[in-house]
């Protein structure tokens, strides 16, 4: 179970972009998470009429490490661990380890 998913609320807790937030928009892997707007890199691209793409320089968000993020606990307002608890039917949710409270999914 992937404690971080698409649409959770997340902040950075290292490198570049320390302290900012944002929403996952997509898991690259296992272990990478996209964020809008965060991690954004310049890449250079080459027209390609074939495709009807216009060349320049495009900003692009790039794969953060999921140690580098934690999920932001809008009770307390400030970043959180994730746990996982098991219910009574067998079901696992994930829940905030400070307060024990489950997280919505959004």
């Amino acid at each position: 179970m992937n404690k971080i998913r698409k649409g959770d609320e997340i902040v950075v807790i290292a490198g570049r972009d320390k302290g900012k937030r944002g929403k996952v928009s997509s898991r690259k892997d296992d272990s990478h998470v996209i964020v809008d707007g965060l991690n954004m890199v310049k890449k250079h691209v080459k027209p390609n009429p074939m495709k009807n793409t216009v060349g320049g320089i495009l900003e692009k968000a790039m794969p953060l490490h999921q140690s580098n993020v934690a999920i932001f606990n809008v009770a307390t307002g400030k970043a959180d661990r994730v746990g996982i608890k098991v219910l009574d039917g067998g079901k696992r949710v994930r829940v905030y380890k400070s307060t024990g409270e489950e997280i919505k999914v959004a």
